[in-house]
């Protein structure tokens, strides 16, 4: 589910969403934000803390065991097609570095923890672009903060570049898989993602957790999508 999707917050709302899931078999098992803690201003970064905070009280209700995490970026780089255009890399804010910009997250996700622990809800932190676009960058803030209630999240898709080596490498802390496919072509970019390979690196880290379909494909959804369930389930059942 994606926070930015919901018509709004209120419990009759969210009851009926939960219930309509229920009945037609789905498990909600992860909610979307976006919160984005790259900024000098405490009272910015402050202020996606306690957007963070609300959305885990969300998935606490509605029964959702995880939330998905954005590290945040400089966003110097004023368009999602700019960004793309250049392939995910933007410079920092004139003044900082991005030791500056791990410490603002890391400091951020931390108070996060004790409130996630208190409701049972895990953080998944995505590579999504920003400081997680690499998995160096993912892993020195998993590694900085030592907690079983903030795991990774695998965005198949979102490596663009030698993606099964770094895929490899956040393989061993990731809770949670969002695999992409692109039939009919993508929006920004296609990757032609060999599941087969990205099954075995999971399995060979024994990962028994969820692998959620995140069709990006410009063909018909009621066509890109049951392909898209066709090829995860050949690749991760064979």
């Amino acid at each position: 589910m994606l926070h930015r999707q919901l018509d709004n917050e209120s419990k009759s709302y969210l009851n009926r969403l939960k219930r309509h899931a229920f009945v037609n078999g789905i498990d909600l098992v992860c909610l979307s934000i976006h919160q984005d803690f790259v900024s000098p201003d405490e009272e910015e970064r402050e202020k996606n803390i306690q957007h963070t905070l609300r959305c885990l009280e969300i998935a606490s209700e509605m029964g959702i065991p995880c939330i998905r995490l954005n590290s945040g970026r400089w966003g110097t780089r004023k368009s999602f097609d700019d960004l793309m255009a250049h392939r995910g890399h933007e410079e920092p804010i004139s003044g900082y570095d991005e030791d500056d910009a791990f410490r603002w997250a890391i400091d951020s996700i931390e108070k996060c923890l004790p409130r996630a622990e208190e409701l049972g809800v895990v953080m998944a932190l995505e590579n999504h672009w920003g400081l997680t676009s690499t998995p160096e960058g993912m892993l020195r803030i998993k590694k900085a903060i030592d907690s079983p209630w903030l795991g990774l999240l695998m965005d198949t898709g979102n490596f663009m570049e030698d993606p099964y080596h770094k895929l490899e490498m956040i393989a061993p802390y990731t809770i949670f898989v969002q695999a992409k496919t692109y039939f009919g072509g993508g929006e920004w970019y296609s990757l032609d993602l060999n599941y087969k390979r990205i099954a075995e690196i999971l399995e060979n880290v024994g990962y028994q957790g969820y692998v959620s379909l995140e069709f990006e494909g410009k063909e018909p959804a009621n066509e890109g999508v049951s392909k898209s369930i066709y090829l995860l389930r050949e690749a991760f059942h064979s």
